[in-house]
């Protein structure tokens, strides 16, 4: 098993940044990809940036240019994701994801147990 535990959300204005974290303990060599998910109120999660085992990045189209999703590969046990230039139609429970597979599908083998990012003034 895999334990994901993300921290780093908050409350911040619009144009503001915010840096989130998350942290992989436990069976970590079966994780390949990993990545971020969010879920607004009454919207279906979304995929918001993934980073494959290769080493590859893909974003959701409403947030690139503004994040960055980085990751430890060494140990493969972290992965942050940098958000700037946010904007109220950000605002989420933002889910860290692990995948045994190469890359994250709607259904990945782990979740963490989410942060609140709000971005309001």
């Amino acid at each position: 098993q895999v334990q994901l535990v993300e921290s780093g959300g908050g409350l911040v204005q619009p144009g503001g940044s915010l840096r989130l974290s998350c942290a992989a303990s436990g069976s970590i060599f079966s994780i390949n990809a990993m990545g971020w998910y969010r879920q607004a109120p009454g919207k279906q999660r979304e995929l918001v940036a993934a980073s494959t085992s290769s080493g590859s990045t893909n974003y959701a189209d409403s947030v690139k240019g503004r994040f960055t999703i980085s990751r430890i590969n060494v140990v493969k046990n972290a992965v942050y994701l940098q958000m700037n230039s946010l904007k109220p139609e950000d605002t989420a429970v933002y889910y860290c994801a692990a995948d045994q597979s190469r890359s994250l599908g709607p259904n990945p083998d782990y979740w963490g147990q989410g942060t609140q990012v709000t971005v309001s003034s």
